[in-house]
């Protein structure tokens, strides 16, 4: 049976193991962020558990300056989600969506907006099939000075 529960300090070491899956590096850096997140206000922070099991996890946070592809403001942003392969196609990425677009519908954002690099096909697969739709590709530019 799967459950989703809200991140809080108790979770930390399921969410950082499931954090370094996704974004491989020095478990100081995750920390560090982690603590950030949890003592931030507008952030969604959920875990899947399949019994005591750590198998996914989702971040988002509510975001007010301009995010490319959206017409409204505030826009709930999914900075994040992760399902372990063992557990994939059998809903759960859709089920953390589902809570994270009612959050976003409580915290009266209009709009889930997302991001994803240029060549991960993966991640572009995994939104559409999520019910993202493309809005723009961008290359950003810097000079330095």
């Amino acid at each position: 049976m799967y459950r989703f529960i809200e991140i809080t300090t108790e979770y930390q070491s399921q969410w950082l193991f499931l954090r370094q899956l996704l974004w491989p590096r020095d478990d100081a850096e995750h920390w560090v962020e982690m603590h950030a997140l949890l003592n931030k206000p507008q952030v969604y922070l959920l875990l899947a558990l399949d019994g005591n099991i750590e198998i996914g996890f989702l971040e988002a946070s509510i975001r007010y300056e301009c995010v490319n592809g959206t017409k409204t403001s505030p826009v709930a942003f999914l900075e994040g989600i992760f399902v372990q392969p063992s557990h994939r196609k059998l809903g759960i990425a859709k089920a953390l969506i589902n809570k994270a677009e009612a959050w976003a519908l409580e915290q009266n954002c209009k709009e889930l907006a997302s991001d994803t690099s240029l060549d991960n096909i993966q991640s572009q697969k995994v939104h559409l099939a999520l019910g993202f739709q493309e809005t723009e590709r961008v290359v950003y530019f810097a000079k330095q000075l």
